[in-house]
């Protein structure tokens, strides 16, 4: 039995878990104090791995570097799990879950599109296909509001989106600082920067106010998003240690697929033919392009 593997596969149902459960609690809990709560368990959760790994962290950091390297990890921090997430909770409100996790599953190939452009690995004909395929899926199931009038507005779509291509962003730009210090340490104090970040921004949503009067519906969402994101970015980390990054990657067609399916166990959102010819298609374009058959640097 294959644990990295089986990390890779359970970090990527409690993405498609957590986008559920974060589309539940954001019909009582504003984006940006739910970004903050859900980190907040997050950084909770990794605590305890990154204390343990502080020390080496810590004399990984060179002197002459020390202000710099800090100051880029909050920047990239501040992006992965305050902006992007916020991103991520607005569209929330205003799409389902189960199309929100479509859209979103473009992060891996965002990721290594950008890679390319930056000559970090060679582009081929897989993964063209996989781009193509995942398009196409995300274009299928966007169809039922391309016909008619969207009353609406794109924003949802939209922001999803942008959060996809942040996300994306970061984990490029983060690998020079993945790849000098552990990454438990390096994700821990992200989160925690996020956390103190959002805190102040929340208060434009009075979350010291409202924070009291929340059902105990919306916290067990909260709790289970917050952990899920601890405990799955443990799995995500544990799997990329003992597997290559193709292999890993390729667990996140399970993200959209199990979005819909909760999205329609638990939510009342409609299962339709076009979004699993959609979920297909993901999964297909996400195998293509990830395939382990070419060279990862």
């Amino acid at each position: 039995m294959n644990l990295a593997l089986l990390a890779a596969a359970g970090a990527s149902i409690l993405v498609g878990a957590g986008i559920v459960a974060s589309r539940f609690a954001v019909a009582e809990v504003p984006p940006l104090t739910l970004a903050m709560l859900r980190y907040a368990v997050g950084f909770a959760c990794l605590l305890p791995f990154a204390l343990r790994h502080a020390g080496e962290a810590r004399q990984a950091m060179p002197v002459r570097s020390r202000g710099a390297d800090l100051l880029a990890m909050a920047g990239l921090g501040l992006v992965q799990f305050a902006v992007l997430i916020a991103l991520l909770n607005y569209a929330l409100q205003r799409i389902g879950a189960a199309q929100a996790a479509l859209i979103f599953s473009l992060f891996p190939l965002l990721t290594m599109l950008m890679s390319a452009a930056l000559g970090r690995e060679r582009p081929t004909a897989s993964l063209s296909a996989g781009v193509a395929l995942s398009l196409a899926g995300v274009a299928l199931t966007l169809s039922p509001k391309l016909g008619g009038v969207h009353t609406g507005g794109w924003w949802g779509e939209a922001a999803v989106a942008a959060s996809a291509l942040l996300g994306a962003a970061c984990t490029v730009l983060y690998r020079p600082y993945l790849q000098r210090y552990p990454t438990v340490p390096v994700s821990a104090f992200a989160m925690m920067i996020s956390v103190l970040f959002l805190a102040v921004f929340a208060g434009a949503e009075d979350w010291t106010g409202r924070i009291g009067g929340f059902s105990g519906a919306a916290w067990a969402a909260i709790v289970f998003v917050g952990v899920s994101s601890g405990v799955g970015y443990f799995w995500w980390l544990y799997a990329l240690k003992h597997e290559s990054p193709t292999r890993v990657t390729v667990f996140l067609a399970l993200n959209p697929v199990t979005a819909a399916l909760l999205g329609w166990l638990l939510l009342g959102e409609p299962l339709h033919a076009a979004t699993l010819a959609a979920l297909g298609l993901i999964a297909a374009g996400l195998w293509l392009a990830t395939r382990p058959t070419r060279s990862m640097t």
